[in-house]
């Protein structure tokens, strides 16, 4: 175990008023635990700006991780990227550059995601797509930097 905590923000008007049931979420969780992380409950929001709270709450926990799903795409109610770049200190395109690369191989529409991974100060935050395929494509990318990636952001890695 790492000793690192994450937190999980699903933007889902939807999912938050109960019309159906958030299948993203514990695909996140899942994912966390297997790496170590001590996870917060997900919270499931609706779009807008209660994502921008919901990152903000977590934010003050000092977690290592805060992954979002949903509301990355064009839709009029997506705002997931709107809401989490002004809470980023440092960009990290190179992670969304390979989220849309590998989505993309599978479906064309992955390039139309907006979503944005940066550092707000020692936490990672990454803005996963709303569908579970997409969600495990993301987790995919970021399995095998994902450790790396903490280590740097809480300088303990040595550069």
């Amino acid at each position: 175990m790492t000793g690192r905590k994450a937190g999980i923000v699903i933007a889902s008007t939807r999912a938050a008023a109960g019309v159906y049931e958030d299948l993203t979420g514990p695909v996140i969780a899942d994912w966390l635990t297997e790496h170590g992380f001590e996870t917060y409950p997900p919270m499931v929001v609706p779009d807008g700006e209660p994502v921008g709270a919901a990152l903000r709450a977590l934010l003050s926990q000092r977690p290592s991780v805060i992954i979002t799903s949903g509301g990355t795409g064009l839709s009029p109610t997506d705002a997931t990227p709107e809401q989490t770049l002004p809470l980023l200190d440092r960009e990290i395109p190179g992670i969304m550059e390979g989220l849309r690369a590998v989505g993309a191989a599978k479906t064309p529409t992955a390039l139309l995601s907006r979503g944005h991974a940066g550092a707000a100060g020692t936490t990672f935050i990454v803005n996963l797509p709303g569908s579970p395929k997409g969600v495990m494509d993301g987790l995919g990318v970021l399995d095998p930097i994902i450790g790396h990636l903490c280590d740097q952001l809480e300088g303990t890695h040595g550069h």
